[in-house]
């Protein structure tokens, strides 16, 4: 037991209570994998054994710290191509006590999608990608999407069916559509059109029980429940469908640095005050990195009409005509998302699904209600003197998120929310623990400055640190009170529903991760 002296208590509780789990044995492992191999066709399913299943699970990774041979790696790999197989998946493993994680582009902040935090879990993973349709209604303005197409190809399916047409979501193109949706969907037109999951009409899925259900079978709760409340945790969404946008034939766009030198901090404290209550065409993001700020805009209308928007409502920021970009919005989509910069065609930069295993991630989140003070700034510039390689997005809300209630959707983020702050360190080899503390250090720092009672978090940018299901009395049901740590935080008061909604829909909690909704089930007399 010397060996354990010093070790967090928590990670201890954890560690421990993976060991009591009552996993399948190996024999139950077996059956499982002959239950798939009766019910799915052979070639859509890849067990460990396989000459390719490396290459399966590495195909959508985007973090390379989730792919080492410590790593939790599942028993298979099931491919679906049709809703029977997944029917098929979650029917093998109810009855054989093997859990399934859902992965549709691999975007999951920690992984949770296709790996588990306990070594000793034996589970399955259902990987959506082959699931990846795109079907246009273009005079009712609407689209059904698969769980596993990417967001870069639904945008490029929608604008190639009606140039004036879009949609509001994120804007990385290889994020996978279904991960996406159940966690809201931020993104640069949100101010004017709201999340993602604010133009979900319809959706389809698998339950816990292997049925397969559209919004009129799954009823109204279930449906409020699955936009934003985070995937993994009440079944198996395969599709849904989206109502679209309207935007004009060209929108504008700018990126403007400013160094310390140039009055960085000055001009973001006048961005803290606009950002939030310009018009809603117009969304100015911010990219904090080593001693400046980019200063980031999307507007949808002309470059004369924001230049005088600008010169009235943001003046410090001396935009100008020069900083103007002219192009579709198809094309804005295509830009990078850390400094809107464009390289090689539309086609390569929403269409593309290589995987991103050469640089390591971590990332957090905050949301911010009062504006961050002067000298609160000045500190935080000098965190990012200490570390080069760490920066902060910061996503104004406003506009449309005003208008929502925070129980509309289970995403609780709404009215009074100035900006949302993304932390991300990246590091490349062994580089992690020095960047992981950096970043740890940093988020405490700005503890004191960002939302509390809760302090807010964004599930989409899912934190393991600020809590985790632990299983309870050697089983795997976590209880809804120890989910509190990080439920309120990326739920608030919606956290309670979302527990109420589980417990009807998976009272024996199925569909588990450590991160994901527990079922409120009620104490009897």
């Amino acid at each position: 037991m010397a060996m354990l002296k010093g070790l967090p208590l928590a990670f201890l509780v954890i560690c421990f209570s993976c060991y009591l789990i009552s996993v399948p044995s190996l024999a139950s492992s077996d059956e499982f994998l002959q239950c798939l191999r009766e019910k799915i066709p052979s070639e859509l399913v890849y067990t460990q054994s396989s000459g390719n299943f490396t290459d399966v699970l590495a195909s959508s990774i985007k973090n390379p710290k989730f792919f080492t041979t410590s790593t939790a790696r599942p028993v298979c790999i099931v491919t679906p191509s049709d809703a029977s197989h997944v029917q098929a998946a979650v029917l093998c493993g109810r009855k054989l006590g093997v859990r399934l994680r859902v992965r549709s582009g691999g975007h999951d902040y920690e992984g949770l999608s296709y790996r588990s935090a306990c070594p000793y879990e034996v589970f399955g993973v259902v990987d959506l990608a082959s699931l990846r349709s795109i079907s246009v209604d273009r005079p009712d303005s609407t689209a059904w999407v698969d769980s596993g197409a990417t967001i870069g190809e639904l945008y490029y399916a929608v604008a190639k069916n009606d140039s004036q047409a879009a949609f509001p979501a994120g804007e990385c193109p290889t994020i996978g559509v279904g991960g996406h949706f159940s966690g809201g969907g931020l993104g640069m037109i949100m101010r004017k059109h709201g999340l993602s999951i604010d133009k979900v009409v319809d959706a389809r899925m698998v339950n816990a029980d292997g049925d397969l259900l559209d919004r009129a079978g799954m009823g109204e709760d279930l449906f409020w429940a699955i936009r934003g409340g985070g995937g993994g945790s009440f079944g198996v969404v395969l599709s849904w469908k989206v109502q679209l946008v309207q935007v004009p034939p060209a929108v504008t766009v700018f990126s403007i640095a400013k160094t310390l030198d140039q009055c960085a901090i000055d001009i973001l404290m006048k961005w803290q005050d606009v950002a939030p209550s310009l018009p809603a065409d117009l969304t100015v993001r911010v990219k904090v990195q080593g001693q400046q700020a980019v200063f980031m805009a999307l507007y949808l209308g002309t470059c004369s009409s924001l230049v005088s928007t600008m010169g009235d409502r943001f003046p410090e920021l001396n935009m100008t005509s020069a900083d103007c970009r002219s192009m579709t919005w198809l094309e804005s989509a295509a830009l990078s998302f850390t400094d809107m910069s464009s390289t090689g065609t539309v086609e390569d930069a929403l269409l593309s699904r290589a995987s991103g295993m050469s640089i390591a991630t971590k990332g957090k989140s905050d949301y911010v209600r009062s504006p961050i003070s002067k000298n609160a700034w000045k500190k935080i510039f000098s965190w990012f003197a200490m570390n080069g390689s760490g920066l902060i997005m910061l996503e104004p809300h406003g506009g449309f998120m005003d208008t929502v209630p925070a129980d509309a959707t289970p995403y609780p983020h709404r009215s009074g929310v100035l900006y949302v702050i993304q932390y991300i360190v990246f590091w490349q080899g062994d580089g992690g623990a020095a960047s992981t503390s950096w970043l740890a250090k940093f988020y405490d720092f700005m503890g004191h400055h960002v939302s509390k009672n809760p302090r807010q978090a964004y599930v989409n940018f899912r934190d393991l640190d600020i809590g985790q299901n632990v299983p309870v009395n050697g089983n795997v049901s976590s209880t809804f009170e120890s989910g509190k740590a990080w439920g309120e935080r990326y739920f608030m008061g919606n956290y309670q529903r979302l527990a109420s909604v589980k417990a009807a829909v998976d009272p024996t909690d199925y569909f588990r991760h450590e991160q994901s909704v527990p079922p409120l089930l009620q104490r009897s007399k």
